[in-house]
This record gives structure tokens, C-alpha cells and sequence, in this order.
């Protein structure tokens, strides 16, 4: 027996089979194909039992056993008052089939790292900070400004960074910048302008700073990783890198490191992506380098403000102020969007960056620096972290808890901070992982994805799960998407 029904303007054709075992094994086989065959996709509402019924012909309670077979099974879902659904499950793809989204739109969960849970930006408290920064400004905050941004907002963040971070900051050596990209342009420019050739960085990070640092006429030299960290005592002597156009031979002396390097960018409190502190030992080379070669370590504070297992790393910064630039911006804690940053500048290099960034503030809103400064000084900031901390420490939890119970073989790391994880997987299944992963409607990159292109170690597979951005009602949504991409 064909039969045919409408279904909210969707004509579903479904080949219901009188078999041995019934009508209603015929009508859940037929289904259940065009649920597995994506004639049914995911969230179409299916016509009532009563509805369903009287347009096959068939006893009501046929479709309704029909339906819970298919609920219990996972292909439907029912709720009372919203009747029954095609479940959320993913289309298993062929061995042979390109990967590509789930979902027409483009993946239905984001796990890239990098970007917080913009859902609990502080809509209420912000808009509160604003009037209030807006009614104190003085006229002339309204004008082109100072180069090194609004002064209310860098006597908070030097108050701020001193008490949480450990940086020593004075008011006048804090620059604010649009974000961190933004920073390292600035400095880039600097170190070009002061003869530098080349800057040692991580061998894991990001490609669009390795870009940056490059468009402003420098090599970048990578330092070796291993479980203690970025290898510093690489800038001592040796040769970096390799060879190949980003890499640098070995040469020492004043003024420098190998390669003619004469600075390093760290991100010493957790490594990103691998999520490893700078060893103690490591920090106090870093440091003694650049005292002995004249020196400059641009520190990135990544997610530095998020700790769960262990007490706060504090900042390099406040080892030798001379010798450190120190980088945070707002975009973790709050958002990317407000394009805030700051550096704190050793005194022998503040107003050349200043003077680099240009004769007016035109880069960086002054009613978004003035509503920062409140939200800082009122306790805002802080509350809005420590609520974030509370979070994001129960979405890891969360993760731990989800592979220790359906993907033992999987391994989560750097987890102790942050706001992402590093899931390490079997040898030789990254890319297999990733396309699985895509498949269940994710949006996640593969460890090999940040690895620098002249890293000589070899590589590792993994996958770098951002658990920070999924609102609080899609986290668990994307948890279980996760988790059925993995061995």
C-alpha cells in the first residue's frame, strides 16, 4: 500500500509495506528510511497520529505505536503541546562523500576557539556603565584625544591589571589599541624601524599574527614546544627554525639572539592552543635573555583571567618591566566586538609606539574606552569574570565527563585554564575526525590547523574544542554533536 500526505505544504511520499510483522513495522521502516535518507529533515513536524491515520487508512493507534517506536529509537522526538518531530541527528556520510555542513545554513554549533560565550556579554551592566561614563566626561573627551587613549581607562587598567595580573603598569606607558592584531601591527613597525630582522614566536598559534609580523618586514623564527612549554633556551644559541624563507640561521651576540632575533612573542600564562604554562625555569631565561641582548618578549595574555585547577599564573611582565611588553585586550572576557586592547610599554619604547599609532586616537571609540573605565572601577569587570570562570569551568567538566564516559581513547589537555581544551586523538585521525565532525553540524579545527609552517616537530593529531562559545542552551547540543564525531 502507497500512500501519500501534505505536511505543512511538503508532499512526503512514503512506501508504507504490509510485511508479516504488520502495519506498524511497515509504517516505522518507512520512517525511519525517510528520516535516515533526509526526505524528513531534522525539526519537520509530522502530522498528528488522528491526522496521519485517517490518510492512510490505517488504525490510529498503528502511527501512534509507529511514532514511540521512532522516539525510542532516537529518530523522533515528542513533547507535549509541540507534537512529534524529526529528531536533531546527524546524516551518516558515505566513506566516498566530500565532506560538507549538516545543516543548509552552515554548521549548527561553533567549537572554534577563540571567541567567548557572546550570549552573557553584560547587555544591562554595560548600558549602566555607559550613561554613567557618558554624564561624568569632561567636553574635551569628545575631541581627537591623546595617541595613547583615554587617560580614565588606563588608570583603571593599571589599577586592574596590577591587582589581577601582577602587571606593573603606570597610566603613562599604557597605549590602547583595537584589539591585539592591532598591537602587534604597532610593535612590529617599531621593531622594524629600531633594525630588527626577525621575531622568534611559538610554534603553535596563529596564522594571521605570523602575517602580521611578516607584512612589517620581519621573519618569523620558531621555538620548539614540549610538555613544559615553549623551548626559550632555543633564543641562546643554536640554530631556529630550520631552514626555508620564515626561518633563521644561527648567529649570537649583543643586541639579539640567533637569526638576528630581537624579540620573542609568548603567550607564557596559557599557551595557545596547546594550553601549557611557561615553565618557571623557562620564564626566568626568557627574562635573562633579554636583560643580556638587549631583548623585547611581547607577552599575550590569552584567556589569562580564566583559571580553574590551579592558582593564577601571574604575568611575565612583572618579572622586568624594562624588558616586557605586556598585551591583554577586552576581547575574551567581554567581546571581540568592542576592538579594545592595550599594551604596557617599557619606558624607552612608549612614545615610539605612541608616535607610531599616530598623532590622534582615531582608532579605538572614546565612549567604548570611558564605558570600560566604569565598568572596570564599579566591579562590573570583575563580577562579569568571575561569573564567566564559573561557566566555562562547568563546560569543561562537562567535556571531561562526556569523554571519560563515550570516548575514553580520547585525551582532553590544557584544560586547567582557559576557555578551550586540546583533544588529543589516534595517530593518523585528525582529518577523518574533522570531517566527521562537519558532518555532525560542527564548526572545529584540527591541531594542525595552528601549527607553524616551519615547525620541525613532528605533528600531532588533535582537535582544538572551544567550549566557550555555544550559548548555555546550545553547549549541550554541541557536546553530543562532538561526541559522536569522535573514535
Amino acid at each position: 500500500m502507497v500512500k501519500s500526505w501534505a505536511t505543512f505544504g511538503v508532499d512526503l511520499h512514503v512506501d508504507v509495506t504490509r510485511t508479516g510483522s504488520g502495519l506498524r513495522k511497515g509504517l516505522t521502516d518507512a520512517l525511519r528510511a525517510a528520516v535516515r535518507g533526509g526526505r524528513l529533515a531534522p525539526g519537520t513536524r509530522l502530522p498528528s497520529s488522528r491526522s496521519l491515520a485517517a490518510d492512510l487508512g490505517i488504525a490510529r493507534n498503528t502511527v501512534a505505536d509507529a511514532y514511540a517506536d521512532l522516539v525510542a529509537e532516537g529518530w523522533l522526538t515528542a513533547r507535549q503541546g509541540s507534537g512529534t518531530q524529526v529528531a536533531e541527528r546527524a546524516v551518516v556520510a558515505p566513506a566516498s562523500a566530500p565532506p560538507r555542513p549538516r545543516t543548509p545554513g552552515g554548521p549548527a554549533y561553533d567549537l572554534v576557539p577563540g571567541t567567548p560565550d557572546l550570549a552573557s556579554f553584560p547587555r544591562a551592566e554595560w548600558l549602566k556603565a555607559s550613561r554613567r561614563a557618558l554624564a561624568a566626561a569632561p567636553y574635551d573627551a569628545l575631541g581627537y584625544g591623546d595617541p595613547r587613549g583615554r587617560v580614565e581607562l588606563r588608570t583603571a587598567l593599571a589599577g586592574y591589571l596590577a591587582r589581577a595580573r601582577g602587571v606593573r603598569a603606570d597610566p603613562e606607558r599604557i597605549l590602547i589599541c583595537s584589539g591585539f592584531a592591532h598591537g602587534l601591527m604597532l610593535l612590529g613597525a617599531v621593531l622594524r624601524q629600531r633594525g630588527a630582522r626577525a621575531l622568534a614566536m611559538e610554534s603553535y598559534g596563529l596564522d594571521v599574527h605570523w602575517n602580521l609580523v611578516e607584512r612589517a618586514g620581519l621573519r618569523s623564527v620558531t621555538l620548539p614546544f614540549d610538555e613544559l612549554g615553549t623551548r626559550t633556551d632555543e633564543l641562546t644559541g643554536g640554530e631556529l627554525g630550520g631552514s626555508g624563507s620564515r626561518s633563521a640561521s644561527a648567529s649570537g651576540g649583543k643586541g639579539g639572539g640567533p637569526g638576528g632575533v630581537r624579540a620573542v612573542l609568548l603567550t607564557p600564562a596559557h599557551q595557545f592552543p596547546m594550553g601549557v604554562p611557561l615553565h618557571p625555569d623557562r620564564r626566568a631565561a626568557v627574562v635573562d635573555w633579554a636583560r643580556r641582548t638587549g631583548g623585547l618578549i611581547l607577552e599575550d595574555d590569552y584567556d589569562g583571567e580564566f583559571r580553574y585547577d590551579r592558582q593564577p599564573v601571574g604575568a611575565l611582565q612583572g618579572l622586568d618591566p624594562d624588558h616586557v611588553v605586556y598585551m591583554g585586550t577586552a576581547s575574551k572576557a567581554l567581546a571581540p566586538g568592542l576592538r579594545l586592547g592595550w599594551l604596557v610599554l617599557p619606558p624607552d619604547l612608549a612614545a615610539e609606539v605612541a608616535a607610531a599609532k599616530g598623532y590622534a586616537d582615531w582608532s579605538c571609540g572614546v565612549l567604548d574606552q570611558l564605558t570600560l573605565a566604569e565598568f572596570i572601577t564599579s566591579g562590573a569587570y570583575d563580577r562579569h569574570v568571575r561569573a564567566s570562570r564559573l561557566r566555562y569551568r562547568r563546560r569543561r567538566d562537562h567535556l571531561v565527563s562526556a569523554l571519560a564516559a563515550r570516548a575514553p581513547s580520547v585525551t582532553a589537555t590544557g584544560i586547567a585554564a582557559g576557555f578551550h581544551a586540546v583533544l588529543q586523538l589516534p595517530p593518523g585521525t585528525e582529518q577523518s575526525v574533522v570531517r566527521a565532525a562537519v558532518w555532525q553540524g560542527l564548526a572545529v579545527h584540527g591541531l594542525t590547523r595552528y601549527r607553524h609552517p616551519s615547525a620541525t616537530a613532528p605533528p600531532l593529531d588533535a582537535l582544538v574544542v572551544g567550549y566557550g562559545t555555544p550559548t548555555d542552551s546550545g553547549w549541550p547540543g554541541a557536546l553530543e554533536a562532538l561526541i559522536r564525531a569522535l573514535p
